[in-house]
């Protein structure tokens, strides 16, 4: 499988792949194991729902401070993001670019690179998860 989020893979398992149906691929992104313990560990309960996107903007960033956690919690954050999308928006699908990116794919036909916006979240805290899923939700 080639997750580039996920880090290096070996070359032997290169004709791994994900699983063809959207559901499973849905359910393979939606784990976010890392984000999910750490708005647990806040009190935030994250049900999927684009009210969880605002309470994981209120959460205090402690995970700024340490250099490890900050990327793959972008990461988890940004597949969050996808996630939230593909289960409230019509038409919202993942789509898995040959460079092994996931990718938002929304019914007009634009991609949205959601793991790029939750890592930048991470980071800084711009743009919010709830206001981006505003703006792509109308779209």
């Amino acid at each position: 499988m080639n997750l580039p989020f996920l880090g290096p893979r070996h070359k032997k398992h290169a004709t791994a792949a994900l699983p063809a149906d959207p559901e499973s691929v849905a359910a393979l992104l939606s784990e976010c194991e890392l984000l999910r313990a750490q708005a647990a560990r806040a009190g935030v309960r994250l049900d999927d729902t684009p009210a969880s996107l605002e309470a994981l903007d209120q959460m205090v960033p402690r995970w700024r401070d340490d250099a490890e956690t900050l990327p793959w919690l972008g990461n988890d954050a940004g597949l969050y993001l996808g996630t939230v999308l593909v289960r409230t928006v019509p038409g919202a699908a993942w789509r898995i670019r040959a460079d092994g990116e996931p990718v938002l794919c929304l019914a007009s036909g634009r991609e949205v690179e959601v793991v790029d916006a939750g890592r930048q979240w991470a980071m800084s805290g711009v743009p919010e998860l709830s206001q981006l899923y505003g703006e792509i939700a109308e779209i």
